[in-house]
């Protein structure tokens, strides 16, 4: 099996560092491929500096789908693997990898969450190189589990720190979700995905995970495929979103459901429990005195426009592509991705 290792990054270089190290230690024959949002803090310079890196793709969108197509489109392996820049493989993760992908189509496996120095300082403030908790930081999927559980459990974030899959029934259809810092895939499988919906600004990975499911892609889980995950500052009371942010994560959970399911009661169902149960406990914040009233009344509105956007927009994108792929937005739609690359193997810049 050739492996490629797609490793999205923003502005993380410290922390992406890490990552790279841990590939070169347990995974040195793989094709490592770096797609670098705009990033600001040295990433390029660190990237082009290390001889362990085949490719180095820089794209101008600050969104974690894009970055992970950028590299997708230039990895020649038949095996691709996406882990994000935070995250630092273990030693049986490459056994793993193959194990899984001898009898799936995809693998994943648990990411464990380690408290980092800068985690741990009392000022709390991001380190260089850092992405802000409450920023836009595309480079890795920290979405809300949406389409699964509650506010209360929302860290478990695409499998983060369990010991088995998740999985759900949506309208008849069994989805098991994978973690999109720590999955491989055959060639053949992402070909079939066309790749992750540029749409999305969170929820690409699970976005995917219902089409896996459509097309009756397996998803194997390794316990080998271990990855740890580097913390950063702690987040805000509130848990670091602003309103616009709770917006986009139902804008996200509507545009996924509608898109690969339709109008279904079991759907509008599943997004307004959802709503449901968030809006109870943002109101039990307004009452212990972690946020205000106002807080919540506009986290409400972009909640309810996030609903309302999303599912005219998965509607849209279901009539588009209504191949099982279902993915408009997806790599075979554009070509304008890398606004510059550097790749070792043929001597390209």
């Amino acid at each position: 099996m050739d492996l490629s290792v797609v490793v999205p990054t923003l502005n993380g270089r410290d922390r992406l560092a890490g990552c790279l190290d841990a590939l070169a230690a347990h995974a040195p024959e793989a094709e490592v491929i770096v797609a670098n949002g705009p990033s600001a803090d040295g990433t390029t310079g660190m990237v082009r500096d290390r001889d362990d890196v085949d490719v180095l793709v820089e794209i101008s969108d600050r969104t974690v789908n894009v970055a992970r197509n950028a590299g997708i489109e230039v990895a020649s392996g038949d095996a691709v693997a996406l882990v994000d820049y935070d995250n630092r493989i273990t030693a049986e993760w490459l056994d793993a990898v193959r194990a899984g992908l001898a009898e799936a189509d995809a693998v994943t496996g648990p990411v464990t969450p380690i408290e980092s120095p800068e985690a741990a300082r009392d000022d709390g403030a991001p380190a260089t190189g850092d992405v802000p908790a409450t920023g836009d930081a595309p480079a890795t999927e920290n979405a809300p589990v949406a389409d699964a559980t509650p506010a209360s459990t929302e860290r478990a974030r695409d499998g983060e720190g369990r010991d088995a899959p998740e999985r759900r029934t949506i309208a008849g259809t069994d989805v098991t979700y994978f973690e999109g810092g720590n999955v491989a895939f055959r060639r053949e499988t992402l070909r079939d995905l066309d790749g992750f919906d540029e749409y999305l600004h969170t929820g690409g990975a699970r976005d995917a995970a219902h089409r896996l499911a459509q097309m009756d892609h397996g998803v194997a889980w390794r316990d080998g495929m271990a990855a740890d995950k580097a913390l950063v500052a702690a987040k805000a009371a509130d848990g670091g979103r602003t309103a616009s942010e709770w917006g986009w994560k139902y804008r996200a959970l509507a545009y996924r459901l509608l898109k690969n399911y339709g109008v279904r009661p079991t759907v509008v169902a599943r997004a307004g429990s959802h709503a449901a149960t968030d809006a109870v406990g943002a109101a039990g914040d307004v009452v212990r005195g972690d946020s205000t009233p106002s807080r919540w009344v506009a986290t409400g509105r972009d909640v309810l426009f996030g609903l309302v956007g999303g599912s005219s927009d998965g509607l849209v994108a279901r009539s588009r592509d209504r191949t099982p792929a279902r993915n408009p937005n997806g790599i075979s739609k554009r070509a304008d991705r890398a606004v510059a690359k550097y790749d070792r193997r043929t001597g390209e810049e």
